[in-house]
């Protein structure tokens, strides 16, 4: 029979492979920032199944594809391999995340109670996506303590989480299940 190609068994005792070579253990911070990079991107397609605006899908996809480029140049051993800078991320690709940032907070009402993630499905899917994109941030920072990484690769994952906030707002506010955290309810 055979063989897949699917499994290599080369990580069958802790270990893989960065970009470049290097063998690390699987608990490695740059895998655990690549793999909720992934994850986001998972959770951010997930999202698009349920979003139904053809503007906010096909935005959706377009973080997707720099999301995957993000989890590549998180796996390369960038103080070996210099990826190519218009393959990351670049101010332009920040500019687009914060315009479509204005563009559906200038559409919702003004916000002046804390929100409870929910309200309606894809509501609650960009509140995981806004909350899993706070923990990829927060891993890529802990990559940049020790490996260099480009300054607007960090700034794009900053943006993320405002994105999805917005959008999970929308999405509420469109079926009119937007949730006010009240004390009073309790």
């Amino acid at each position: 029979m055979k063989r897949s190609s699917l499994y290599t068994k080369t990580g069958d005792k802790g270990k893989t492979s960065l970009v470049g070579g290097t063998r690390v253990s699987k608990s490695h911070i740059r895998l655990e920032a690549y793999g909720t990079i992934d994850e986001l991107n998972s959770f951010v397609g997930w999202l698009n199944c349920a979003v139904e605006d053809e503007e906010s899908g096909r935005f959706l996809l377009f973080l997707q594809h720099k999301l995957f480029t993000v989890g590549s140049y998180l796996a390369t051993e960038t103080e070996q391999i210099q990826p190519k800078a218009a393959s990351i991320i670049t101010e332009r690709d920040i500019e687009r995340v914060e315009r479509e940032i204005d563009r559906i907070d200038s559409s919702l009402p003004r916000l002046n109670r804390f929100i409870l993630p929910g309200g309606n499905e894809s509501a609650a899917r960009a509140h995981i996506c806004r909350t899993v994109s706070r923990r990829a941030e927060r891993n890529v920072y802990r990559v940049a303590e020790e490996f260099p990484i480009a300054d607007f690769v960090l700034i794009f994952l900053n943006r993320l989480s405002d994105y999805f906030f917005v959008l999970a707002r929308s999405e509420s506010n469109k079926s009119g299940k937007e949730i006010n955290w009240e004390q009073e309810n309790i």
